[in-house]
C-alpha cells in the first residue's frame, strides 16, 4: 500500500471526562528549498532531517484535526483540507469524512466547529464537495482577532501579492459559502465546556491554541505554533518559515510555548506532527524535542 492510498484512521484518548479523537486528514510532501526558511538553508534542513532518520529533500506535513467530546457535544477543532483536495490529491489529503467514519462519526454528528486560524488546511473542510456547508448542524466559531483581519476590506487591499492575497481570496470563498455565519470568540475564554482559547499569534495574526482540561487532566492543542517536522521546528524554534505571517512574533511565541510545555510537562496535541501527534516536549540543547506517545 502506498502512503497516498493508506486507509482512513482515527485515535481516541481520555482527558479526564473528555474524549479527544484525532482525525487523520492525510498529508502533503513539500520539497525542501532554500526559500522555505528565511534564516536556514535547504542544507541546514536536510541535515536536521537526516540526523533524525528522516528522508532528506522533503518535508512530510500531516494534517490532524481533532474531535473533542465534552458535555455530550462533539466539537471539531479545525477541518482539514476539504473534499476538493481529496479529489485533487487522489486521496492523499482531505480524508476527514473517511477518518471520522472510523471513529463512528459523520459530519452530521458535529455540534460545533472551532477554527484555530484561517489557513486553507484548517478551514477548507468547512465546505463540502457540492459547495454547501459540510457541517450542517454545527455552530462555527473563529478567533475574533483572526476574523476581523481576514474580513477587513482595507487589510485585503494592502495584502502582499502572492500567499497573502491568495489567503484573503480563499477565506472570502469559504466563509461567503457559509453566509459569514460564524461566532467570533476571544482569547482566554472558554470556547466550549472544557476548552479554553489561548492566543499564540505569529503564524497568523489571530492564531489560537487551546487547553482542553477536565479535573486534574489537560492537553495543550498546539495548532500551528510549530508547523511540521519536530526535528526542524521544535529543535530549532528560531527558524523562520515562509508560512508565518509575522516570523519574528512566531519565533517569540514558539519559544514561549515550547518552554512552558517543557517546564510544565504538559501533554501536547499537534496538528502537523507525525500521527497521532500526541506527546510531550522536552528540552534538548538550544531547542526542544518532541517525544511521541504510541497510538
Amino acid at each position: 500500500m502506498t502512503e497516498a492510498a493508506r486507509a482512513p484512521r482515527s485515535h481516541s484518548y481520555a482527558v479526564g471526562d473528555i474524549t479527544v479523537t484525532v482525525i487523520d486528514d492525510g498529508f502533503r510532501k513539500v520539497p525542501v528549498t532554500d526559500n522555505y526558511c528565511l534564516n536556514a538553508s535547504a542544507a541546514d534542513m536536510n541535515a536536521a532531517l537526516a540526523a533524525a532518520g528522516l528522508e532528506p529533500g522533503y518535508l512530510h506535513n500531516p494534517f490532524q484535526p481533532i474531535v473533542v467530546t465534552t458535555g455530550g457535544k462533539r466539537v471539531l477543532i479545525d477541518t482539514g483540507n476539504g473534499e476538493s483536495a481529496f479529489a485533487e490529491s487522489r486521496g492523499e489529503r482531505g480524508n476527514l469524512p473517511g477518518s471520522l467514519a472510523t471513529a463512528g462519526m459523520s459530519r452530521d454528528d458535529i455540534d460545533a466547529v472551532v477554527i484555530s486560524h484561517c489557513h486553507g488546511d484548517h478551514v477548507n473542510g468547512l465546505i463540502a464537495g457540492d459547495g454547501k456547508p459540510a457541517f450542517p448542524h454545527a455552530e462555527v466559531k473563529v478567533p475574533a482577532v483572526e476574523w476581523r483581519f481576514w474580513m477587513d476590506d482595507g487589510e485585503m487591499s494592502r495584502a502582499t501579492p502572492g500567499r497573502m492575497t491568495d489567503l484573503f481570496k480563499n477565506n472570502r470563498r469559504v466563509f461567503d459559502a457559509l453566509g459569514r455565519k460564524v461566532t467570533p470568540y476571544e482569547w482566554e475564554s472558554e470556547v466550549v465546556p472544557g476548552v479554553t482559547a489561548v492566543g499564540t499569534p505569529g503564524h497568523s495574526i489571530g492564531h489560537t491554541s487551546f487547553v482542553v482540561a477536565s479535573g486534574s487532566h489537560s492537553v495543550f492543542v498546539l495548532s500551528d505554533v510549530c508547523i511540521n517536522n519536530p526535528p526542524l521546528f521544535v529543535a530549532h524554534p528560531w527558524w523562520h518559515t515562509i508560512n508565518d505571517q509575522d516570523p519574528v512574533q512566531g519565533e517569540a511565541t514558539r519559544r514561549r510555548v515550547l518552554g512552558m510545555l517543557a517546564k510544565d510537562k504538559m501533554l501536547v496535541q499537534a496538528f502537523h506532527f507525525p500521527y497521532p501527534g500526541t506527546g510531550h516536549i522536552v528540552p534538548d540543547g538550544d531547542g526542544y524535542r518532541f517525544v511521541p506517545m504510541k497510538a
